[in-house]
């Protein structure tokens, strides 16, 4: 979809929402329709390795999303969408890819920018089992932190915003647990 907007909406999932690193003037909660939240994007850097990668959020197609949109000052949006996209976008080919999606607020429809999977790169990992999710955020981790810190990170700030994603805390719990055993294991052995 083609759209140059006077206003610019940036929608924001996972860790937009706790570090979204740009200026806004106003933000509001909104739902992404025909989207969902997803761990379906496998890293091998940042909060994964190469020999335990990791999991990041993207929007994945189906469902719907309940996250919350930014409005950015009306000055500058090339130079706004040129650093959004140097964080969001550094992969080659790109793992998320920008899209104008429709939301709903509140205050009516929107058009907003966001950063959804793209399903035919490498690090696509499609529908995973929250089991084998949930063990993977528990085990991996790299330079900027742990997967298990990522998903804390997230399922805090959506909850301080009004938003509760039942199965990022399923998530939540099942890394708990998976972190709680081996660090009982290790205290035994």
């Amino acid at each position: 979809m083609q759209h140059r907007p006077e206003t610019l909406w940036i929608f924001a999932y996972g860790s937009l929402i706790w570090n979204p690193e740009f200026a806004h003037v106003e933000q509001r909660p909104a739902t992404a329709p025909g989207w969902h939240r997803s761990f379906c994007l496998k890293l091998t850097r940042w909060r994964g390795t190469r020999d335990l990668p990791a999991l990041m959020l993207a929007l994945d197609r189906g469902g719907s999303c309940n996250g919350i949109v930014y409005r950015l000052p009306a000055e500058d949006h090339f130079g706004q969408l040129g650093q959004l996209m140097r964080r969001e976008i550094d992969a080659n080919p790109p793992t998320n890819v920008p899209r104008w999606i429709k939301v709903k607020t509140t205050s009516g429809p929107l058009i907003a920018l966001a950063f959804v999977a793209a399903p035919d790169c490498r690090a696509y990992a499609g529908k995973l089992p929250l089991e084998q999710v949930a063990q993977t955020l528990a085990r991996a981790a790299g330079h900027w932190g742990s997967s298990a810190q990522y998903l804390f990170r997230t399922v805090g700030m959506l909850e301080q915003s009004g938003i509760r994603d039942r199965n990022l805390w399923r998530i939540q719990n099942l890394v708990a647990r998976q972190i709680v055993a081996s660090t009982s294991d290790t205290n035994h052995a």
